[in-house]
């Protein structure tokens, strides 16, 4: 499946973006879906996973702020980012997996002013 990624930004603190990842090339309702983001001089992360069944976790850091979902319809996961803090700065990764295929997308940067 290819992934891409579209819109990351620059927002003040405090403030909300809307992530999204459209899929192509495969059977996107069969796949989880997940969201990592990597800082700098970081390692990557997981920030939330959404399963072929609905079912979604998420890194403590972002509870309560962030959600996950997806539309099957249209191919496309979402994250939608609320109460951005300038820890939230980093390059947002779309990533989908099942069995031994895991796919990742090229990334998109959120940037979060203070």
């Amino acid at each position: 499946v290819q992934l891409v990624e579209s819109g990351g930004g620059l927002v003040q603190a405090g403030g909300s973006l809307t992530l999204s990842c459209a899929a192509s090339g495969s059977i996107f309702s069969r796949y989880t879906m997940g969201w990592y983001r990597q800082a700098p001089g970081k390692q990557r992360e997981l920030v939330a996973r959404i399963t072929s069944g609905g079912n979604s976790n998420y890194a403590d850091s972002v509870k309560g702020r962030f959600t996950i979902s997806r539309d099957n319809a249209k191919n496309t996961v979402y994250l939608q980012m609320n109460s951005l803090n300038p820890e939230d700065t980093a390059v947002y990764y779309c990533n989908a997996v099942r069995g031994f295929n895991i796919s990742w997308g090229q990334g998109t940067q959120v940037t979060v002013s203070s």
